[in-house]
C-alpha cells in the first residue's frame, strides 16, 4: 500500500478567485482529501486568490543585464545591429553567462513561473559557451523551474560558416532540447537552405523547431507556409514553433482564416510577446481557430531593450494593455495564456486545482483575476509540487 510521504493542506484560499476552500496536496498533485493515517502539514492563505504558475514560452537568458551594472545601449537601424550589440554585451559583461541566468531565472521563477523556454545564442562569436552557462542554470533550478533550452542561431543559419554545425552538437549531446531558426528569408537570404538544416537536425535527433519570425509581409508568409508543409511532411505535428510570426499582426479577418487554418491543420504553435500594438498577435482569434499561441517575457534588459523584468503576471498585463483589453473575460484571457498556452506548447499539464493537476501555484491578494492582472499584487506565496520556493517574490 502506498503511504504518501507529503501531504500540506493550503488553507482558506480562493482558486482563480472562487469561494475559499482548502486545498489538499499529496506527494506534489492536488487530491480531494488527505489520504487515511496522513500527518498533514497545514498553511494558512489567509483568504488569497490562488492562480496557477505561469510559463514563459520564450526568454533569452543568455543575454541578460538584468542585476548588471548600467549598461549603455548604442543606436540600433536593424537586425544586423542588434546582433552585434549582442556580441558587444557579452564581451562587455563581467559575470559569466552562468551566473547571470541563473540570477534572472531565479527571480522569474520567485515571481510566479514555473517553467520557461528559453532560447540560448549559439554562434562562432561564443562557441557553445552561452549554452552551457544556461543548462548550468537549469540543473541548479532543478524542482523549482523547468527549463527547456532551444539552440538559438541569432546570427543566422546560413550567412555564417559553422553554425549548422554547433546546432548539431548542441542538440546531438542533448543540451538544448529544441533547434531554432531565424527569418530564413529575410535576414539569412537562403529560405529553403536554412528550412533545410533546420527540420533535418530535428529530424536526426529527434528534437522540437522554434523559428523566429520577424519579418513581415510575404517575406514573412512565404517561410510561414513553408514551415507548415515541413511540418506536416515530417509528422512533427505539436513540436513545431514560429516565435512572433510578425506577418500575421494586423491581418484582416478574412486572410487570418486562411493562415489560422493552415497552422492549426499542420499542428505549428506560435509565441507572442505582448512587445507592442502593431506586433502583438491576435491570440484570442487565433486560439478559437483551433491554433496553440504561448506567451513570453522574450529578451529582458539585453543589448536590444533596458526593458523586462521576467515577471510573467507583468507580461500578462503588458498584453492587456497591448490588446486594449477592458472587460473582465479579456483580461482573463490574457492570464489564461500566460498560464495554460505556455504549458500547452511546452507539453505541461494544466493547473487546474483539480485532483491529480500539479500543485504548481502562486497566493496573491486581491478580489478577482481580473483585477489581479491590472494591479500586480506581490506574490506571497509561489508553490512548485506543493513545496513552497518563494515567498514575497523572495526564493525560500
Amino acid at each position: 500500500m502506498h503511504r504518501p510521504s507529503n501531504v500540506t493542506v493550503y488553507r482558506d484560499v480562493r482558486p482563480m478567485g472562487a469561494r475559499p476552500v482548502e486545498l489538499v496536496v499529496v506527494d506534489g498533485v492536488f487530491a480531494a482529501c488527505v489520504p487515511d493515517g496522513a500527518i498533514a502539514e497545514v498553511v494558512d492563505g489567509l483568504g488569497r486568490i490562488a492562480l496557477p504558475t505561469l510559463v514563459d514560452a520564450h526568454i533569452h537568458p543568455d543575454k541578460t543585464a538584468f542585476g548588471e551594472p548600467w549598461y549603455s545601449r548604442r543606436p540600433a537601424a536593424g537586425l544586423a545591429d542588434y546582433v552585434r550589440g549582442d556580441v558587444e554585451l557579452y564581451e562587455a559583461q563581467p559575470t559569466p553567462v552562468g551566473d547571470r541566468a541563473l540570477r534572472l531565472l531565479s527571480h522569474a521563477a520567485a515571481r510566479g513561473t514555473r517553467a520557461v523556454r528559453a532560447h540560448v545564442d549559439v554562434a562562432p562569436a561564443y562557441g557553445l559557451d552561452p549554452l552551457d552557462g544556461v543548462a548550468a542554470a537549469r540543473e541548479a533550478l532543478l524542482g523549482v523551474l523547468d527549463v527547456q533550452i532551444v539552440a538559438f542561431p541569432q546570427h543566422g543559419v546560413r550567412r555564417l560558416p559553422g553554425v549548422v554545425e554547433l546546432l548539431e552538437e548542441a542538440v546531438r549531446v542533448g543540451v538544448a532540447d529544441v533547434v531554432g531558426g531565424l527569418d530564413p528569408a529575410g535576414f539569412d537570404g537562403d529560405r529553403q537552405g536554412q528550412l533545410d538544416a533546420v527540420f533535418g537536425l530535428a529530424e536526426r535527433y529527434g528534437a522540437a523547431v522554434d523559428i523566429h519570425l520577424h519579418d513581415t509581409g510575404e517575406t514573412g508568409m512565404g517561410p510561414l507556409r513553408d514551415i507548415c508543409a515541413r511540418t506536416r511532411a515530417l509528422g512533427l505535428a505539436g513540436r513545431v514553433t514560429i516565435s512572433h510570426a510578425f506577418c500575421l499582426a494586423g491581418l484582416a479577418e478574412r486572410e487570418l482564416d486562411e493562415v489560422a487554418r493552415l497552422l492549426a491543420d499542420s499542428g505549428v504553435a506560435l509565441t507572442t510577446a505582448a512587445l507592442g500594438e502593431a506586433t502583438v498577435l491576435p491570440f484570442r482569434e487565433l486560439g478559437e481557430r483551433g491554433v496553440l499561441v504561448g506567451l513570453g517575457s522574450d529578451g529582458v534588459r539585453d543589448a536590444w531593450s533596458p526593458f523586462g523584468d521576467a515577471d510573467m503576471l507583468h507580461r500578462a498585463h503588458l498584453l492587456g494593455r497591448c490588446v486594449d483589453a477592458r472587460l473582465d473575460e479579456e483580461l482573463d484571457a490574457c492570464l489564461a495564456l500566460a498560464a495554460d498556452g505556455g504549458a500547452a506548447l511546452l507539453g505541461l499539464p494544466a493547473v487546474d486545482f483539480t485532483p491529480g493537476s500539479p500543485a504548481d501555484f502562486m497566493l496573491v491578494e486581491g478580489e478577482c483575476v481580473p483585477q489581479v492582472v491590472v494591479d500586480l499584487p506581490p506574490r506571497a506565496m509561489v508553490v512548485r509540487g506543493g513545496r513552497i520556493v518563494a515567498r514575497g517574490g523572495v526564493p525560500a
